[in-house]
């Protein structure tokens, strides 16, 4: 106990408590004198806790020196049953209880100022669930949780800060170099001030040198702003393209109804199912004959007059036994085989009739995307001539209209 006094005294003896007691002194003060000092040291902590506790009542300053002491986590000896009785003893000033907060509070009081600031902040409101209700009080509690949230976040970047390692004695050593470089820099450009003041016409060569710079600026500005405008009529053109896929879109859905809406994606769906199962499947099949046969090609060593001569010869012997297995056929005049042919034409020609409408469709699909750009784009060239619009309600209807009827 005795080492626990001199460590409290040293402490009050010192700034910024400057209490001027010794061992005697302070081991004889009054009840009302050992709270005193307590919350003395306690509004060192936390300034809040500036009171006289002559004026204030002995169940006011022990809830707010035991509210404050939650705050700092201090923890009495004892156990949860011993509380009442602790709470008895502070109120009383009681030595026993006082000293050991007292040492407690003077070995950290740093750590613990730091503690008592941030508790202001970070000490959550509890709102009954009853009041978050009501939807003012829900998003006030909200925007409370997302301010806390912050504070935790640019306190942690401030500490980070004060930790990185930068000082005010590195900062005025840096600004010592950088005056001494400046220094040398004025007269770095007396030197050569001098050095120039003998050539003939320097006054002129500085002038024709200064206008150069000012060009040079100017002319980066320039490509500055060039660039700029570009981002911007690129930005502007994007923005008028989802405008007007929004405006179509909403056209679309207005006056729509279910069963037209579904009779569309089913035509939308049969038009892509075709597409991936039949149309882009003949493509690719052919596209990977077609790269076969070139590699095929390119795999072959490079051909002479002979070899040419004599692939010639042998298409020409091929083209005979075609040309003779054919009359053939024909001379056996087969009816089955005939109506076969007549079927697989018949087949072809719907096939190529289908593919050929899916390309017109497709075709007719890119026309009315770049019709309904060069709509925006006059629309918008319109604006900026007179303000006003070039379409408005119904004409931009019946427009579209006509398009879709040309299509």
């Amino acid at each position: 106990m005795s080492d626990q006094i001199k460590f409290i005294v040293d402490n009050l003896n010192k700034e910024p408590f400057r209490k001027n007691c010794n061992l005697i002194t302070f081991d004889s003060l009054e009840p009302m004198q050992l709270l005193q000092v307590l919350s003395d040291v306690l509004a060192e902590i936390d300034p809040k806790q500036v009171v006289d506790i002559r004026e204030e009542m002995p169940e006011q300053t022990a809830k707010r020196m035991l509210n404050l002491l939650g705050i700092l986590k201090y923890k009495p000896p004892g156990n949860a049953m011993d509380m009442s009785n602790f709470r008895q003893c502070l109120v009383i000033g009681s030595k026993p209880v006082i000293y050991p907060v007292l040492h407690w509070l003077l070995q950290r009081t740093n750590e613990l100022k730091k503690r008592a600031y941030l508790a202001h902040f970070l000490i959550k409101l509890e709102v009954p669930s009853e009041f978050l209700q009501d939807e003012t009080v829900a998003d006030t509690n909200k925007q409370y949780e997302d301010l806390m949230e912050a504070f935790k976040t640019l306190h942690k970047e401030c500490e980070q800060l004060k930790t990185s390692g930068f000082s005010t004695a590195e900062i005025r050593r840096d600004v010592s170099a950088m005056e001494e470089e400046k220094d040398q820099l004025i007269k770095r450009v007396e030197r050569l001030k001098k050095r120039v003041e003998t050539v003939q016409n320097h006054q002129w060569m500085l002038k024709i040198a200064r206008q150069l710079r000012v060009e040079k600026e100017r002319e980066f500005l320039a490509q500055q702003k060039q660039g700029q405008k570009n981002q911007l009529f690129h930005a502007v053109q994007r923005l008028q393209r989802i405008q007007n896929q929004l405006k179509s879109m909403r056209h679309a859905t207005a006056d729509a109804k279910p069963e037209s809406l579904m009779k569309r994606l089913e035509e939308e769906i049969k038009f892509n199912s075709y597409m991936v199962t039949e149309k882009f499947p003949k493509e690719l099949e052919n596209k990977k004959k077609e790269l076969h046969f070139l590699q095929k090609v390119v795999s072959e060593p490079a051909m002479g007059h002979s070899d040419l001569l004599e692939l010639e010869s042998k298409i020409n012997e091929m083209n005979t036994q075609i040309s003779q297995l054919i009359e053939k056929k024909m001379m056996r005049n087969e009816p089955i085989e005939g109506k076969l042919s007549l079927y697989r034409q018949q087949a072809s020609i719907v096939s190529r009739k289908k593919e050929a409408k899916a390309e017109e469709l497709q075709e007719a699909k890119e026309k009315l995307a770049n019709l309904e750009r060069e709509v925006s784009v006059k629309t918008n060239q319109t604006r900026e001539f007179d303000g006003t619009e070039f379409f408005k309600g119904d004409e931009g209807t019946q427009f579209y209209s006509q398009v879709h009827s040309q299509l």
